[in-house]
């Protein structure tokens, strides 16, 4: 899977990811890191085939008004460590990948797997 994470999520889970076979870009790896804008994001994650890791919920609207980001994955949960977020997201992968063969728009919390669209 091919994911670009936004600016709040940790840089440290690019290498946690790759050696599980994903393909991972940091908005730090974009032309104007993470001051990149949302469109910017968006563009990139869309001409690249990429899911966009975020918990911003600016861009659930843009994929609901405008169908970009065309994937978004969204782990709005509050007060989660970069350990707690890290556990989440390695323990449901697998599923994660599967989903985004056939949805668009996820959005996992502590207990579940929310396939919205």
């Amino acid at each position: 899977m091919k994911i670009l994470l936004d600016a709040q999520r940790p840089r440290s889970l690019v290498k946690q990811l790759e050696p599980m076979g994903c393909d991972v870009l940091h908005t730090f790896d974009l032309p104007e890191g993470n001051r990149s804008s949302d469109l910017t994001i968006s563009s990139v994650v869309d001409r690249d085939g990429r899911v966009v890791f975020s918990k911003d919920d600016v861009f659930i609207q843009s994929h609901l008004l405008r169908g970009s980001p065309a994937r978004l994955w969204i782990v709005a949960t509050v007060n989660i460590s970069n350990q707690e977020l890290a556990s989440l997201l390695f323990g449901v992968l697998p599923e994660l990948i599967r989903l985004f063969e056939s949805h668009s728009l996820i959005d996992p919390n502590r207990k579940a797997l929310i396939v919205r669209h």
